[in-house]
């Protein structure tokens, strides 16, 4: 009798499961289906707005479903906030400033001729690719890079949120493929629609893309001349002021200090000085104090540089990465007051090692590239649990040296 009650549950438990797949096997049909309707009407809209029928067909070639991975990245939402000083660890450091001063050298020519035409700096211009791509690194990554037009199409049709952002970039992608700078299988991007070494979505890549080494194609993919211009030529016609820097490190008076943009000099007259003790140049140069780690924290002057980096990526703590980055590249030093962090810091060698020992215990399965990010945390609380600490996901010498006593 057990053993026919099992049969029937077992039985039972099949057909559910059987039910469902032939459900969600029919949803996603009917999604599919969905979705090639979409193309099939947007292809009268792209031709409307001056793409080819012909450029049309080809870039839509094989693009017969939505990319449900583009969704799950619109709509992640992570579950750890990081603090300041976790934005700027995993971007300014031992590493990236290795890399960009090797890349100075490498690259010494074409940076030469960038700079003399566009008058940007050129450690800035490295400490953008180095944001945007890690040097090119991300561009060789096939779970990263995607087919641009089903990424943009796969929005357009699923995201109503950036629906029309999508659409307009797509229109854009495909009147890239059509002037021929690129071909439709070496239209990759972010899951977003940027692309190339210097990470441009369709419409920026329009507006300031440059041909700088003369093949006769803007090739932000393949060309690291034509990638480190377009962003010169961006920041250039964003008002870039030619051997200014983006700001300075400050040390602040006790007391409150006024909000908006005042002199360097009237800066100086309030209290605010260099925290290098150097004196400030150009006194007549407007700035506004930015706190991002609060008083205890650095403290900066932001020039009209950094405010044109924002062009860029309108977010504070982009440019001031970006600016941070390039003086160090630079050679110029780095903080002298560090951000409040409630742990010891880690050496970028240091974070990497804490990551293989991670996998080693089973906790970590990612790569060992020192930058702490979603699957870092995770591995790190979970580590924590079991060792009975305080369960922050922060890459620690506290954690590191658990882990190095087994």
């Amino acid at each position: 009798m057990p053993v026919r009650k099992a049969a029937r549950r077992l039985g039972n438990t099949l057909a559910a499961g059987l039910s469902l797949a032939v459900f969600f096997a029919a949803d996603n049909a009917l999604a599919d289906a969905g979705f090639r309707q979409w193309v099939q009407s947007f292809r009268s809209t792209a031709v409307g707005s001056g793409v080819s029928a012909s450029t049309f067909d080809r870039a839509f070639r094989g693009v017969t479903d939505i990319d449900p991975e583009v969704l799950e990245k619109a709509r992640y939402q992570p579950e750890f906030t990081a603090p300041v000083w976790d934005y700027f660890d995993n971007r300014v450091h031992e590493q990236s400033v290795a890399v960009g001063r090797q890349m100075a050298r490498e690259w010494k020519p074409w940076l030469d001729r960038i700079e003399k035409a566009y008058g940007v700096d050129r450690h800035i211009l490295l400490a953008i690719w180095s944001m945007e791509s890690n040097y090119g690194e991300i561009l060789k990554n096939d779970k990263v890079m995607r087919n641009v037009v089903r990424s943009l199409a796969t929005l357009a049709y699923a995201d109503k949120k950036r629906a029309k952002f999508a659409r307009t970039q797509l229109i854009a992608a495909l009147k890239i493929l059509q002037k021929g700078d690129i071909d439709e299988s070496h239209l990759t991007g972010s899951w977003a629609g940027a692309m190339g070494h210097t990470q441009f979505i369709p419409t920026s890549y329009q507006a300031y893309a440059v041909d700088a080494d003369g093949n006769g194609k803007r090739d932000i993919w393949n060309s690291i001349p034509d990638a480190l211009a377009t962003a010169a030529n961006l920041l250039r016609k964003n008002g870039w002021q030619t051997g200014k820097t983006w700001g300075y490190e400050v040390a602040l008076p006790s007391g409150k200090l006024p909000g908006g943009s005042l002199t360097l000099s009237k800066w100086e007259s309030l209290g605010v000085r260099r925290a290098s003790g150097k004196a400030f140049k150009n006194g007549a140069d407007k700035a506004e104090l930015k706190v991002p780690d609060g008083r205890a924290g650095p403290a900066f002057l932001a020039t009209k540089n950094f405010f044109v980096l924002k062009a860029y990526n309108n977010a504070d703590k982009y440019a001031l990465a970006v600016g941070l980055l390039a003086d160090e590249i630079a050679g110029y030093g780095g903080l002298v007051r560090d951000w409040n962090r409630p742990f010891t810091k880690l050496s970028f060698a240091e974070k990497q090692e804490l990551q293989k020992r991670l996998s080693a215990h089973g906790y970590y399965d990612g790569k060992f590239d020192g930058k702490i990010g979603d699957g870092s945390r995770k591995a790190i609380k979970a580590f924590q649990a079991q060792a009975g600490l305080t369960q922050d996901g922060h890459p620690s010498m506290e954690v590191l040296s658990r882990l190095r006593g087994g």
